[in-house]
């Protein structure tokens, strides 16, 4: 497992009972979590907070507000900002164990002495692509929700990085990929951090044991003649590491070789020697 142990206004206060407890700069949320399935660590630390999200039954679900709170707030990663905001979904915009992946590629497009196009689908609220465009390389910004597209340049203009080359793309991931594959259009890095479910903004349906690696096997038709990396990030529960790693070994190492790596993702509760798993990676890298 590897650990997001370098935030330092993000906190992960306390995990139990199937919920968190997090700081995101000095604002604490509780929100569920099904991976915590031990009792709370810490007394008293689940009721100290400024707000609660309560799933319902009958799906979803709503925060209970304990004092007011601005609509959005900033956190920063490093040399990032980001805007925190939460959802009715229970989101907040941001997953911070994927600082870890964020300074991976970081190291990966500094160190390649050249220049790297990067294509990221699925990309959310452009954690991602912001880490990728302060190491220098250009992003192709791809996800099927306007709303989280809007997010991502939100990111990237709170991270002085509006100047620097980013497309944006709202479309299903797959079509635009077969798009790209016609235009003749080429990156030397790809990031997914696909859903177990979803649609695309014309009601494209996305399933992911039944459409991921259709998509994997595609992508090696626009990845460069010297490829840099490849990162597939998965959040579905029973969906493991080793999964994803056999879909890089199948596909894209057959055709580039190098070297395929997997594993856990991690958040550190603080003061703590409890780690919560937040999901799994594989990474293709040259």
């Amino acid at each position: 497992m590897i650990i997001a142990d370098q935030w330092t206004e993000y906190k992960l206060l306390d995990a139990g009972d199937g919920e968190k407890v997090e700081s995101w700069n000095g604002t604490i949320l509780r929100r569920p979590d099904p991976q915590a399935i031990w009792p709370w660590t810490k007394p008293g630390v689940c009721d100290n907070v400024h707000a609660h999200y309560h799933r319902s039954k009958a799906g979803g679900g709503q925060w209970e507000y304990k004092t007011s709170l601005p609509q959005n707030w900033t956190i920063r990663y490093k040399n990032l900002t980001f805007n925190v905001e939460p959802t009715g979904f229970k989101h907040t915009g941001l997953f911070p164990e994927q600082a870890v992946n964020w300074d991976w590629m970081t190291a990966k497009i500094s160190a390649a002495n050249r220049p790297i196009s990067v294509l990221n689908l699925f990309a959310y609220t452009g954690g991602a692509t912001c880490a990728c465009l302060a190491a220098g390389a250009s992003v192709c910004h791809v996800d099927a929700s306007k709303g989280m597209v809007t997010w991502a340049k939100k990111n990237v203009a709170l991270s002085n990085l509006s100047d620097k080359p980013v497309r944006y793309i709202v479309d299903d991931c797959m079509k635009f990929v077969q798009r790209e594959i016609r235009r003749g259009r080429f990156y030397d890095a790809i990031i997914m951090d696909p859903p177990s479910y979803g649609r695309g903004p014309n009601g494209e349906l996305w399933k992911l044991e039944d459409e991921l690696f259709s998509l994997v096997t595609t992508l090696k038709e626009v990845m460069s003649k010297s490829p840099l990396f490849f990162l597939l990030n998965s959040y579905t529960a029973g969906f493991s590491p080793r999964v994803s790693a056999n879909m890089l070994e199948l596909s894209i190492k057959r055709k580039y070789g190098g070297q395929v790596t997997s594993g856990e993702v991690g958040l550190p509760i603080t003061d703590s020697t409890i780690i919560l798993p937040c999901g799994n990676y594989a990474r293709w890298e040259e």
